[in-house]
């Protein structure tokens, strides 16, 4: 089983339970970091978001089969009070669990049921080429992602497109799609950018990434861009846990070389994963 069918079997097996990310990246035999990067390449969703999506919907069943007491049905999906367990409701379903159990359904609700792997989502990898990278500068747009937001990261593209070529002290020829800042929910700082020489004279609304020298597994993506999330989800779910190597905390990218075309698609290119060592 790789990381994240652990983490899925850990999670749907104690769904009443207080567990924390901590446990669950135990159970997968992997870091927290590892665990949510892998999860959300997989699913589409943070690890906790998921737990957290599973057990209000199992809560809703619940009150829509009739339940007399919220507040059991609250404690049960690890909710400490009515309140917070409301609150939490109405956040995900868009309506109170009162109507709910008055309505006895859930045929409006967009309940989330437990996920099963897809095979699918994996593809043959060509061995990866492991580089030492120079310090280097990254200037461009960014936005802050989550794992179920991410699918806007193409718009992103989209806005920086005019930008390049006409960025004071751009190398020419490359260009970068560059995560960090991930924290524990499955949150990230993604740029799309360029290398450049200073970071003086950048337009004023964009991002600017320092990535540090660093070791990196560098990973060939030959098919269309559509299909880079089958890629992704391969070297951390498959490729990382048998290779022996850790992740380093350093910036992950994808690296555009002038043979992609960013019209069609086409071309090709690099996901680069900094590994300690």
């Amino acid at each position: 089983m790789n990381p994240t069918e652990k983490a899925l079997w850990f999670v749907e097996s104690h769904l009443p339970d207080a567990i924390s990310l901590d446990d669950v990246a135990a159970s997968s035999g992997v870091s927290r970091f590892h665990v949510t990067r892998a999860f959300g390449a997989a699913t589409g969703r943070s690890v906790m978001g998921y737990m957290r999506a599973r057990r209000l919907s199992e809560a809703a069943r619940k009150l829509a089969g009739g339940a007399s007491d919220i507040l059991a049905v609250a404690l049960d999906a690890a909710y400490g009070s009515h309140e917070a367990f409301t609150r939490a409701f109405r956040d995900q379903f868009g309506t109170t669990p009162e109507l709910v159990r008055a309505g006895g359904s859930t045929q409006n609700l967009d309940l989330v049921e437990p996920i099963l792997m897809d095979s699918s989502l994996l593809t043959a990898l060509e061995p990866p080429l492991f580089e030492t990278s120079r310090a280097f500068l990254i200037a461009g747009l960014g936005e802050r992602y989550s794992c179920e937001t991410s699918a806007g990261i193409p718009m992103l593209w989209q806005r920086f497109g005019p930008y390049i070529g006409n960025i004071p002290g751009e190398v020419p020829g490359v260009a970068y799609g560059v995560c960090t800042n991930a924290d524990d929910a499955g949150n990230f700082d993604y740029v799309a950018g360029v290398e450049v020489s200073e970071f003086s004279d950048l337009p004023k609304d964009f991002c600017r990434v320092r990535v540090p020298a660093q070791k990196y597994a560098v990973f060939a993506h030959r098919e269309h861009i559509s299909t880079i999330r089958r890629t992704v989800n391969t070297i951390w779910n498959r490729w990382l846990p048998a290779s022996g190597h850790e992740i380093a905390d350093a910036p992950d990218f994808e690296r555009y070389g002038p043979e992609f075309d960013p019209r069609s698609g086409n071309g090709g290119l690099e996901i680069w994963v900094p590994i300690k060592g």
